[in-house]
């Protein structure tokens, strides 16, 4: 099992949904990847988050929307040592920062901000909570996946504030490019430019990958939710996934990953 109780900086180590009915979105999430999620100790000093299980580790979080017009999505948090100086490094490369370094109890510090291509993301510096302690098993996030318009600029950005660097691989059948973000010989994550490939009121996005056994079983059941099929189910060289969206609109992949691509998960 890929169980964690640490992560390297630069490493996506945290995901979390904002959604309007967090007891439904709790059911339709529960029913999907297997999880439990029970109001915590600390949900009401915390404005209502959960932390969701699987197989008693804790794979995500789930909130209410915050404030008017926030719209229902997943977002990706980044593993930093010190969301200070990260703050400074993201406006310093261009980027803006929209919820300053904040302390979470003793779990941790975050901050989140949007990249110079619009897309936001947050970061994450442990303190007691390291993250997910349970990753890249099904009903798990097994990949992050930036999708840009502009990805010298998302290049240059995130080398900047991560050292991550790109390593570019044609998309088979698709034409254009896909680019693993990584640090030294890690993937951190994947980019792909959505140019043409998604209406322009799409914006860019950081879009969470979970596992599941069957990705056609899983859009079937999304569907019958009251969710959406956005694109797929579509095979790639690591396994079968589609983007779909639940029923309040919050945008997520389902990704059914080879034999190999598991045993090789770290």
């Amino acid at each position: 099992m890929s169980e964690r109780n640490s992560y390297a900086p630069g490493t996506p180590c945290w995901v979390d949904l904002a959604t309007p009915d967090i007891e439904a979105a709790a059911r339709f999430y529960g029913d999907l990847l297997g999880w439990d999620v029970p109001e915590q100790p600390n949900s009401a000093e915390m404005g209502g988050y959960r932390r969701a299980m699987k197989n008693g580790k804790d794979v995500a979080g789930m909130m209410p929307l915050m404030q008017e017009g926030q719209p229902p999505a997943w977002s990706t948090y980044v593993a930093v040592t010190d969301a200070d100086a990260t703050a400074k490094a993201v406006a310093d490369a261009g980027g803006t920062v929209v919820a300053e370094p904040m302390d979470v109890m003793d779990l941790g510090r975050m901050a989140v901000f949007t990249d110079p291509t619009g897309a936001f993301f947050g970061v994450w510096q442990a303190g007691t909570f390291a993250g997910a302690a349970l990753v890249n098993e099904y009903g798990c996030f097994g990949w992050n996946e930036l999708g840009t318009r502009e990805v010298d600029s998302a290049k240059g950005f995130y080398g900047q504030v991560f050292g991550w660097t790109t390593e570019e691989r044609p998309m088979e059948g698709m034409g254009g490019s896909y680019y693993i973000w990584k640090q030294g010989e890690n993937a951190m994550g994947g980019m792909m430019d959505i140019s043409g490939a998604l209406p322009d009121e799409i914006p860019p996005h950081w879009l969470v990958y979970f596992n599941v056994e069957d990705c056609d079983a899983a859009v079937e059941q999304v569907q019958n939710a009251g969710g959406g099929l956005n694109a797929g189910p579509m095979d790639v060289e690591v396994g079968r996934f589609a983007v779909v969206s639940d029923p309040w609109g919050a945008v997520f992949a389902a990704m059914q990953p080879t034999e190999e691509l598991l045993a090789e998960a770290p």
